[in-house]
């Protein structure tokens, strides 16, 4: 198959956007095999898109956002955009950690304004790494870097602190 018709103007980017940056799934488990395997094949994606797309100057590659807080996980934790730090005592690491959807979207606004966005062909990437790497931050200033949060923190059972993290 071929896709070139995706990038039929050199320079094009397609993100894969999904849950857990390339290295964090490789060493945790995933809930379940089929949630495991959804997550993990659209990083694979990323990476085969990058090859048949390199051709066509046209890069591909995977995002994965930290704990969002859609409008469901808003709702499902009882709180809203203004008081979502209230959930702390009985959700405390998604108060600690979580991300706006708006910071996400500053990540892929910042791989598509980037010149250099070839060089990142077939990476995966989390939205609080591309901040540190491009600057970026989150509604209320911080940077949220929730996958080294989940493997330094949550992961190693430690009471929730966004202390270094955010």
């Amino acid at each position: 198959m071929r896709w070139g018709c995706w990038c039929a103007t050199p320079g094009g980017l397609v993100i894969e956007v999904t849950d857990g940056t390339a290295a964090y799934n490789r060493e945790n488990y995933r809930l379940s095999t089929f949630y495991d395997l959804a997550k993990n094949a659209a990083l694979r994606m990323a990476f085969t898109l990058s090859r048949e797309l390199a051709p066509h100057r046209c890069s591909a590659v995977a995002l994965s956002p930290g704990w969002l807080r859609s409008e469901m996980m808003l709702e499902a934790f009882g709180v809203d955009e203004s008081n979502w730090r209230s959930a702390t005592a009985e959700h405390g690491h998604f108060a600690a950690i979580s991300e706006s959807p708006l910071f996400v979207g500053r990540a892929v606004a910042a791989l598509a304004a980037d010149p250099e966005v070839l060089s990142r062909s077939g990476g995966s990437f989390s939205s609080g790494g591309l901040a540190r790497d491009y600057g970026f931050t989150d509604l209320d200033g911080s940077a949220p870097d929730c996958w080294r949060y989940m493997d330094e923190v949550q992961g190693a059972g430690l009471p929730a602190n966004g202390a270094g993290y955010r």
